[in-house]
């Protein structure tokens, strides 16, 4: 059979215009290909960093689109359907990077007990653990009533897991506060939870008025403070900062109240794209971005794989039980729902509380 494909497209010029790609995925497969089903993927902040930073980060090259247009990963669940690879079968659970669309074609190689990849030409400058699809059946933390919160939380707080076990491995930078901007984002949340797990450092949430409530009800945060306070930290103490937002003139004004007791700056998210803007010459530590991948990398050398991912799914699993208690979780269906969607969160509209689900 053929499959009708539909996408959603992303104008990279403008990013508040959208399209819905469509065409019909022949039936004929070649050798090692594999038609993925999606289902239910994350829309979240985090989406929109990807696409704010498309070109620099080559999140653009995920899913080639015609020129101009732009297919934005996203992070959730799917299943085998078709295969022309004699290692995967038909009714695989996987989840892996998307783009938003309802079918999904790959090159399929590098089969494990546990997980396959995308081998495409396309792929191959990309990070490895961009590429894979991890199989449900051998996950020992998969649970089919929490596949929509895996789908919104499970890579953004690997990503904040492994911010904070970098500055730990770095001594924190022998900072006692670390400052996050964009707090009532779910990676800084995360960011947040992993901090306070560690106990060796004050988080300190850095947020609009509107969703201080909220900040301070999460327990996760030391201290909150809105955007409008920050010269009302204590810039005694040393700091390193971690930004979600995105905004130059935020992470100037932090950079200029602490001056050179910011002594390592993470530049990760762009919740505040349209703020987006030059960011040389601050006092303090020279703002850099953290790439998540390289990291994995290097402590797998030093820790081992295996001991690697035990420590990150342990943490996880508790994060899952405290994300319980605050986030409700929803689904936008249909490819104008989903479109609808993705515009609501770039114009900031999302609610702090609510994980946003789409599928087409």
């Amino acid at each position: 059979m053929a499959w009708q494909q539909q996408v959603l497209e992303v104008n990279k010029t403008a990013l508040s215009e959208t399209r819905i790609y469509t065409q019909v995925l022949s039936e004929t497969l070649e050798p090692n290909e594999v038609i993925l089903a999606v289902d239910r993927l994350a829309m979240t902040s985090n989406n929109i960093s990807y696409a704010v930073a498309g070109e620099l980060l080559d999140y653009w090259g995920f899913f080639p689109a015609e020129d101009g247009w732009g297919r934005i990963p996203a992070m959730g669940w799917a299943d085998v359907i078709a295969s022309a690879h004699p290692d995967i079968e038909v009714g695989e659970r996987v989840w892996g990077f998307f783009p938003y669309t309802n079918y999904h074609r790959i090159e399929a190689g590098q089969v494990t007990s546990s997980s396959f990849k995308d081998i495409g030409l396309h792929r191959a400058k990309h990070a490895p653990v961009y590429c894979q699809f991890d199989k449900a059946s051998a996950n020992p933390l998969y649970d089919n009533a929490r596949e929509g919160q895996d789908s919104l939380l499970r890579g953004l707080f690997m990503t904040s897991w492994l911010v904070e076990d970098f500055l730990n491995e770095n001594s924190a930078f022998g900072a006692e506060l670390c400052l996050i901007t964009s707090a009532s984002s779910k990676t800084s949340i995360a960011l947040a939870f992993a901090v306070k797990q560690r106990g060796q450092m004050k988080s300190i949430a850095i947020t609009s008025e509107k969703n201080r409530a909220f900040c301070e009800s999460l327990e996760c945060y030391d201290e909150v403070h809105s955007y409008q306070q920050i010269e009302q930290l204590d810039a005694s103490a040393p700091a390193v900062i971690v930004d979600m937002a995105g905004s130059a003139a935020t992470l100037a004004q932090c950079h200029q109240h602490f001056g050179d007791n910011i002594k390592y700056s993470c530049l990760i998210g762009a919740t505040h794209y349209q703020e987006a803007g030059a960011t040389d010459n601050l006092p303090g530590a020279k703002p850099e971005f953290f790439f998540a991948p390289a990291h994995v990398q290097e402590r797998s050398k030093t820790l081992g794989a295996a001991v690697l991912m035990t420590l990150l799914g342990g943490s996880y699993a508790q994060f899952r039980e405290f994300c319980d208690g605050w986030m409700t979780v929803k689904c936008a269906e249909g490819s104008e729902a989903v479109s609808e969607a993705y515009r609501s969160i770039l114009a900031g509209g999302a609610e702090p509380q609510v994980g946003q689900l789409v599928k087409i």
